[in-house]
C-alpha cells in the first residue's frame, strides 16, 4: 500500500480576502470588539519581594563598581561602615575594563533575629571576588549596613 501526503486545499473564500479590508488583515474585528465575557485578564503571578541581603548586596556592588556614587546609599549604612564603604569606593575595586560585576551567589547566616551577616560572590570577567556585609535591623525597623569588607584576592 502506497501512502500519499496531501496538503488541505484552502477554501475559496479563504484565499482572497473580504470586500472592504485591506489585503493583509485578516480579521475584521477591532482588539476592543473581542473580549469574551467569560475571559479573563492574564495576571502575573505576584512575586515575593526581594530579600534586605539581596538588596544590600546588590547596592554595595553599585557603589563599589562606581556605578553609583557612595551618597546614593548614604542613608541606608552606618556610621563605621559608610568610612570603611567610603575608603573602599575610593580604591574603585570592581571597577575593570569592559567587564560589568555580577553577584554569582549571595548567602546569609542570622545569628540574633535583627542582624544577618552576608556573603556574596562577586564576579567582575574571569575573576571572583569575596564581598562580606553586616545588616541591623535599626529603631525605626529599616536595615542598615553596619559593616563591609571587600576581598580583591590576590593579584
Amino acid at each position: 500500500m502506497r501512502k500519499v501526503m496531501t496538503r488541505p486545499r484552502p477554501r475559496p473564500s479563504a484565499s482572497r480576502p473580504p470586500t472592504g479590508r485591506p489585503p493583509t488583515r485578516g480579521d475584521a474585528r477591532r482588539p476592543s470588539d473581542h473580549r469574551p465575557s467569560d475571559r479573563r485578564p492574564r495576571t502575573v503571578p505576584a512575586q515575593p519581594p526581594p530579600h534586605p541581603t539581596e538588596v544590600f548586596a546588590e547596592r554595595l556592588l553599585l557603589v563599589l563598581s562606581g556605578q553609583r556614587p557612595l551618597h546614593w546609599a548614604a542613608r541606608h549604612i552606618a556610621n563605621t561602615a559608610y568610612d570603611e564603604l567610603a575608603r573602599l569606593a575610593e580604591l574603585n575595586p570592581l571597577r575593570t575594563d569592559g567587564h560589568r560585576p555580577t553577584l554569582q551567589r549571595v548567602g546569609h547566616y542570622q545569628p540574633h533575629p535583627d542582624a544577618y551577616e552576608v556573603f556574596a560572590r562577586v564576579a567582575t570577567g574571569p575573576r571572583l571576588r569575596a564581598l562580606a556585609f553586616r545588616l541591623a535591623l535599626g529603631p525605626d525597623r529599616r536595615w542598615r549596613c553596619t559593616a563591609v569588607e571587600l576581598e580583591t584576592g590576590r593579584q
